[in-house]
């Protein structure tokens, strides 16, 4: 029974760990960015450009329809997305209107046409990797224990360093699914890790050029997780691992712009 446990858990690792070293090259998606997405991404670089100030009004469905040769719903959903990111405002009667810009560094550093997909991302991980750390907190044995704990180890030394960390971050959020002893977790981990690893790219890599207390709020949620993890508390664990994602997500789009 331990070997079979042993060989499920470095098959599981094995596959993960092709997963990083395939993000790093070009990114080649399996089918085009939806027109959706890419409007997104289009009127987000705009106002980040500051072709569209804050407070100033966008043009309307109609113009914008016009403008990028697309259809209503496909603008409709564009703009939704936008007002739930906190970039712009729908005032009824009125238009939508510019409520704050991004920092240029995200678009920069975001993949190109990428975005709006990184974004949708953290909401499947929210759910998913919450209750992986349900399963982990009730599964977990000394070796997934301390593979999380030197992945944290990694994590605090890239601190230390003014490192980025994304592949240690990567391999916490890896041993965790491994823990679940559920290769359903590791294959849905897998299908995501290339937005996966460019998400973590793109956030320490923020959290690196801002205020030092963000890189070690990051980092406490890391551990609030790995501690609920490792003191078989299933619920604190989902729980630490939503609002880690939860936060990260914010954090990353509170990147407003500075003058």
């Amino acid at each position: 029974m331990k070997k079979a446990r042993n060989d499920f858990s470095q098959q599981g690792a094995d596959r993960l760990a092709e997963a990083p070293r395939a993000a790093e090259g070009l990114r080649t998606p399996e089918r085009p960015p939806r027109l959706a997405d890419q409007l997104y991404d289009q009127l987000l670089q705009q106002i980040t450009q500051g072709k569209y100030p804050e407070d100033s009004r966008l043009p309307s469905e109609f113009d914008l329809c016009a403008a990028f040769g697309v259809s209503r719903p496909v603008v409709r959903e564009a703009l939704f997305r936008l007002q739930t990111d906190g970039i712009v405002v729908s005032q009824r009667g009125a238009g939508s209107y510019v409520r704050r810009r991004l920092s240029p560094e995200l678009v920069r550093l975001a993949p190109i046409g990428g975005l709006a997909e990184l974004v949708r991302c953290m909401e499947l991980r929210r759910a998913i990797e919450g209750d992986a750390a349900y399963m982990a907190a009730l599964r977990r044995n000394d070796e997934d224990l301390a593979a999380m704990a030197s992945a944290l180890a990694d994590m605090q030394r890239a601190l230390d360093n003014r490192q980025v960390g994304n592949e240690a971050d990567f391999r916490f959020h890896q041993a965790i699914a491994l823990a679940c002893r559920n290769d359903l977790f590791v294959t849905a981990l897998q299908s995501l890790a290339t937005q996966i690893f460019d998400y973590m790219r793109v956030m320490r890599s923020l959290a690196l050029a801002s205020e030092a207390s963000r890189g070690r709020q990051v980092q406490r949620e890391h551990e609030r997780i790995f501690l609920a993890i490792k003191n078989e508390k299933p619920d604190e664990a989902r729980d630490a691992m939503r609002e880690h994602i939860n936060n990260s997500r914010m954090r990353t789009l509170d990147e407003t712009f500075a003058p």
